[in-house]
């Protein structure tokens, strides 16, 4: 991990540099057509360090002040007045940083004053040590790729046991996923627990959320539940005789949204079991004192759920998530 984090650290300050270096050649070709801009750019520092010095060597009266002010305000309207001609908005002068959080920096000024790492840098680190390739379709797979005409649009209470169509159904889920998004950080939003068969859309939904909250600045880890489990508890042992034993461990617990896909594939035992409940119930109830949210999908529904993993962890899940059934012929076999 600190590997990674000095690696990650060196690209960022190339970004930085390479957003201001930017900056410098857009403001360059701005000058050479108007000449004048260049010329308030440096009247208007020259005046802020002339009343700078004045300050500091006590030699700034009322009137000087006065007129220090009102130049820097006639500059400004002039430079206004160009940049307006020209179709030009103040943001042109600022670099074009990747996080607009960090100024790619990787770090944040938290509002305690204390610097911490911006979830842009977490999320880099998530992905290279245990994301890898499970979030490499979110590009394809998002809401503007949402079809919901690729599910029947026909009742089938028989084979179904649901009264709506399939098509209806995925429109519900779609809208539920955009509400969990939308009210994520409300610690009375419930937690996610997608159940059906292969090949309905659970990865492709999971994904579309995944992609939101990323985009809104949130940590996503995912995971399938076995390799989550396993790695847990090599870790636990040491394993790989690492210093970084804690490190997975504290991102399953404090990442935004941990996405356990494939629960029910994982050989079960008591171990698995008891780490199961503690990451479940830790995020459930924010014992890391921060709200987290997580999304379980699986083949299982609830029922099978409590007839085959412990009841405790079937009751956390019935009580705090809300759960969605995809059903519908396999998609897969449609492409």
């Amino acid at each position: 991990m600190r590997a990674d984090l000095d690696f990650l650290l060196v690209e960022y300050e190339q970004k930085k540099r390479n957003a201001e270096n930017d900056l410098d050649i857009r403001k360059k070709e701005l000058y050479k057509k108007n000449p004048r801009l260049e010329e308030i750019e440096n009247e208007i520092n020259k005046i802020s360090i002339n009343k700078a010095k004045s300050i500091l060597i006590n030699k700034l009266s009322d009137n000087l002040s006065k007129k220090f002010d009102e130049d820097l305000i006639n500059l400004k309207k002039e430079k206004e007045a160009i940049l307006e001609k020209e179709k030009i908005d103040e943001s042109f002068f600022k670099p074009k940083y990747e996080c607009e959080k960090c100024k790619d920096t990787g770090y944040i000024t938290s509002l305690n004053k204390k610097s911490e790492m911006c979830s842009c840098l977490k999320q880099r680190l998530i992905n290279i040590s245990y994301n890898k390739s499970n979030l490499s379709n979110l590009q394809k797979e998002n809401f503007k790729n949402f079809n919901a005409n690729i599910f029947s649009n026909q009742k089938d209470v028989e084979k179904y046991k649901m009264n709506i169509s399939p098509r209806d159904n995925i429109k519900a889920i779609k809208k539920a996923s955009e509400n969990f998004i939308n009210n994520f950080d409300n610690p009375d939003t419930k937690n996610l627990f997608f159940t059906g068969n292969t090949g309905l859309g659970k990865t492709f939904m999971t994904n579309c959320i995944a992609n939101e909250l990323l985009n809104r600045g949130k940590t996503v880890l995912y995971q399938t539940a076995p390799v989550l489990l396993e790695t847990i508890i090599d870790n636990k042992f040491n394993k790989y005789k690492t210093n970084d034993t804690n490190d997975f461990n504290n991102q399953v617990l404090e990442a935004d949204l941990l996405i356990i896909d494939d629960l029910g594939t994982e050989c079960i035992n008591s171990m698995k079991l008891s780490e199961l409940f503690t990451i479940i119930n830790s995020r459930c109830l924010n014992l890391n004192n921060k709200i987290t949210k997580t999304i379980i999908s699986t083949n299982y529904n609830i029922e099978k759920i409590f007839e085959i993993y412990e009841e405790r962890i079937g009751s956390r899940i019935a009580g705090f998530y809300d759960i969605y059934y995809f059903f519908g012929e396999d998609l897969r076999l449609k492409k």
